[in-house]
């Protein structure tokens, strides 16, 4: 929890709880692994959430005196999960907080590169960050990585359109994933 995590407002709370289970279900729609050729391990499963929350907190720090908070009470929410999926798949508890240590330095790498190669209109960042994060155990094809680059730049372009205050409120919407297949509104 953050410093100042013990003062946020319940509302904030609820609404990252919202946004975090929104982002999770469009995570696991199946066309991403059977369409897109991510693993569906749980390394693939965690980078396909990581690369949902960067979405998310991209455009919430676009606003960061109305969504620091949120901002915050998401990202604990979402290590607190891993915390408790780790536990529950019998990693051991020493163990545990050195996984989530790494993983958040993971994640905080994986933001980096995402919202600089999303900075980006043109070029092969975004592509070269998709292969070294959520391909990384993976020989995808160009048309693999292609749709799920297409993917992201489009569902940036559609947070980016909505208002802070829908988010605030706990409100999300993903599109169809990549090969159009069953979409995940939230």
């Amino acid at each position: 929890m953050g410093l100042f995590g013990a003062f946020r407002r319940p509302s904030e709370e609820a609404a990252a709880d919202s946004l975090y289970r929104t982002i999770v279900r469009q995570a696991r729609q199946p066309t991403f692994y059977v369409a897109c050729g991510i693993d569906d391990t749980p390394d693939g499963r965690w980078d396909l959430i990581a690369a949902h929350a960067a979405l998310v907190l991209r455009r919430l720090r676009r606003e960061p005196a109305q969504t620091r908070d949120l901002a915050q009470a998401l990202f604990d929410l979402m290590f607190a999960d891993m915390d408790q999926n780790l536990r529950e798949m019998g990693v051991g508890d020493l163990a545990v907080g050195k996984r989530i240590k790494a993983m958040a330095k993971a994640f905080y790498g994986r933001l980096a590169a995402y919202d600089q190669a999303l900075a980006e209109r043109e070029g092969e960042a975004l592509q070269a960050a998709l292969r070294r994060n959520l391909y990384r155990k993976m020989g995808p094809t160009q048309s693999q990585v292609a749709m799920i680059e297409a993917y992201l730049r489009r569902e940036a372009e559609h947070l980016d359109a909505q208002p802070v205050e829908t988010l605030l409120s706990g409100n999300l919407s993903f599109g169809a994933p990549p090969a159009g297949q069953a979409g995940g509104q939230g």
